[in-house]
């Protein structure tokens, strides 16, 4: 199967075609990223926010997710880099311990340096 380009729009219409969109780019993601195992989520989260961005109208502000596990629950907690506070991918070990407070609908995550990284919870798994 040939992924398709994450350059073109997308036209979605429904829920349903919003998932599959989101599917298909994940898969993109995936394939384009070299096939690496046990990154599921991570390709999906990526995907539904390039996809989201797509489908929104006037001009797309870009926003990345970060997931964190909780007591056996995965959360991804959706972010734009403009209000990130400089926050970039990689500030965290994977599997450190990480301080996260919950408020609603967001997650606020505690960086390395004590800062706070405010999250919308796009998703939860688990």
């Amino acid at each position: 199967m040939k992924p398709e380009s994450s350059s073109s729009s997308v036209d979605v219409q429904s829920s349903n075609d919003l998932q599959e969109a989101i599917r298909r780019r994940a898969e993109e993601i995936y394939i384009r990223n070299g096939s690496v195992p046990g990154r599921d989520m991570e390709n999906w989260a990526q995907a539904e926010s390039e996809i989201r961005a797509e489908t929104c109208s006037g001009e797309p502000k870009p926003r990345r997710a970060i997931v964190i596990k909780v007591n056996g629950v995965q959360y991804f907690g959706e972010y734009h880099p403009e209000s990130s506070d400089g926050y970039h991918s990689g500030e965290f070990e994977p599997g450190a311990p990480i301080p996260v407070r919950f408020e609603n609908d967001k997650m606020f995550v505690t960086r390395p340096d004590g800062r706070e990284l405010e999250t919308t919870i796009v998703k939860r798994i688990g």
